[in-house]
């Protein structure tokens, strides 16, 4: 068993902006697996918003990802639940587990969706999200838009009522909002009656994980907006807590660690009446690649980091009336895409 890992760096046409910080730019990392004579790659993204690191990452897996996967991967199912219980970062797991999946494909010489028996085409249509801008840089973000099934806008505070109101009038699709932690209770109280006027959908993480007692409060208002945990729900042990708090989580494999414990995760919301919606950080078409394989899990996609990336590392993602169309090739489906051509440049 070979085990390699690289770093790269996913470039944003844009900055992009939400409550908690803003970027241009992901530092990641692809693991790439070889066994025999055939190789599987995988994305792992640092659990930043955890307090991950791409150095700790990448040591992970140079360090013991070839003694995790062990020597053989004729039971595809005892290695990924050695990955999946591995202690090591999230980002770790998620490129193992990835590069594992991958490989499985390639060598039956199949898309590994087509070996788990999934539609090529997924079954929800996914959203988009858009950061926080003024509402001029809002309303032009939204129509360069794909054409998805939903819009998910981050939010800040009651200033951005403007820029709701502005795309509720630009559109007519559904509208869901993030505040990531950013709201205390009075804010949520508050804003509820004119987000319901706005058919707002549904609100994720509206206030900071610690706050339970805001959740619990808002839980008791009348005709108050769906809540979703994101940061709130990591792993099996936070969707049991997310029962008492919201109406659903969000999962994300740079969260939990991959397909196979993101799957553990899903199951467990479901078993408790939890709507699941299934979502990324800004990845490659590889990591999405990767998520989609639990798409049939999911009452909601938010797979969109695709649209946002300069020069995207791979392709193969495909969009059909809002669904994504996932990519035929043996494994994840996708290829590596070249860089862009360079400018020639002047002559001296």
């Amino acid at each position: 068993m070979e085990v390699r890992v690289r770093r790269t760096t996913l470039r944003l046409l844009t900055t992009f902006r939400s409550s908690r910080l803003a970027y241009d730019s992901i530092d990641t990392c692809v693991a790439t697996i070889v066994h025999r004579g055939v190789a599987g790659q995988g994305e792992g993204t640092p659990a930043w918003a955890h307090g991950e690191h791409l150095d700790e990452v990448v040591e992970a897996v140079d360090a013991e990802g070839a003694t995790v996967l062990g020597d053989d991967l004729s039971d595809p199912d005892r290695v990924l639940d050695r990955v999946a219980d591995w202690d090591a970062p999230v980002g770790a797991r998620m490129a193992l587990d990835g590069a594992v999946h991958d490989w499985l494909g390639r060598v039956a010489g199949r898309p590994t969706w087509q070996l788990f028996g999934q539609p090529r085409t997924l079954a929800q249509p996914t959203g988009h999200t858009i950061g926080i801008a003024d509402t001029a840089g809002t309303l032009a973000a939204v129509a360069a838009a794909p054409p998805v099934g939903a819009l998910k806008m981050k939010v800040r505070d009651a200033g951005d009522l403007a820029r709701l109101v502005a795309v509720r009038a630009a559109t007519t699709l559904p509208i869901r909002i993030d505040a990531n932690e950013a709201w205390d209770f009075d804010t949520a109280r508050d804003l509820t009656p004119r987000l319901r006027e706005l058919d707002i959908q549904l609100v994720e993480q509206p206030f900071p994980t610690a706050d339970v007692d805001a959740y619990r409060r808002y839980r008791e208002l009348p005709d108050r907006l769906p809540v979703f945990l994101d940061e709130g729900c990591t792993d099996v042990a936070s969707v049991h807590t997310a029962r008492h708090l919201a109406d659903g989580v969000v999962v994300k494999l740079a969260k939990s660690g991959g397909v196979r414990a993101t799957g553990r995760v899903m199951r467990a919301a479901r078993r408790l009446d939890l709507a699941v919606m299934l979502s990324c950080n800004c990845e490659s078409e590889l990591a999405l690649s990767q998520a989609a394989l639990l798409a049939p899990l999911a009452h909601r996609i938010d797979l969109d980091s695709q649209f946002l990336l300069r020069d995207p590392p791979f392709r193969g993602l495909g969009l059909d009336r809002g669904r994504i169309v996932l990519g035929d090739a043996p494994g994840l489906g996708v290829l590596p895409h070249p860089p862009a051509p360079r400018a020639p440049e002047a002559s001296r």
